[in-house]
């Protein structure tokens, strides 16, 4: 099984946070099974860190892409091809508001990499889309 993280389920493993579901090292730590962070998550995390340095780690990307790799944690890179999925992505109209760009594009990323992707949040589980598992 290959399995995409969520940004902060990445930052979680990555930092030992105890906010990480004990779940997901079940899930990661299984032989044969792959971990992947995508580019997007660094896009995200260089962002909120320039917008919100108090809201996020202070790490520099290029040290979590260090620590992605001595983690066995691969990276995605975003493919045009992710992008074309995005319009397929739908909500009921009913669903509580969702305006987060970085979320999308990795659902997107998982769905057509045909991935798992990992999140704690649980509002996108609205999605209804099979890739999506609320750790």
């Amino acid at each position: 099984m290959k399995y995409l993280l969520d940004t902060h389920i990445l930052l979680w493993i990555l930092t030992e946070d105890d906010k990480l579901p004990s779940k997901v090292n079940g899930l990661i730590k299984v032989t044969g099974n792959s971990t992947y962070y995508s580019s997007v998550s660094m896009w995200e995390i260089v962002l909120k860190q320039l917008t919100h340095p108090d809201k996020i780690t202070n790490i520099p990307p290029q040290e979590l892409a260090s620590m992605c790799e001595e983690a066995n944690i691969l990276q995605l890179t975003l493919k045009a091809r992710h992008t074309y999925l995005l319009k397929t992505l739908s909500r009921p109209e009913d669903a509580p508001p969702h305006n987060d760009p970085f979320d999308r594009i990795l659902i997107a990323q998982a769905k057509s990499e045909n991935m798992l992707f990992l999140t704690h949040d649980d509002t996108l589980s609205y999605y209804n889309e099979p890739c999506i598992i609320c750790v």
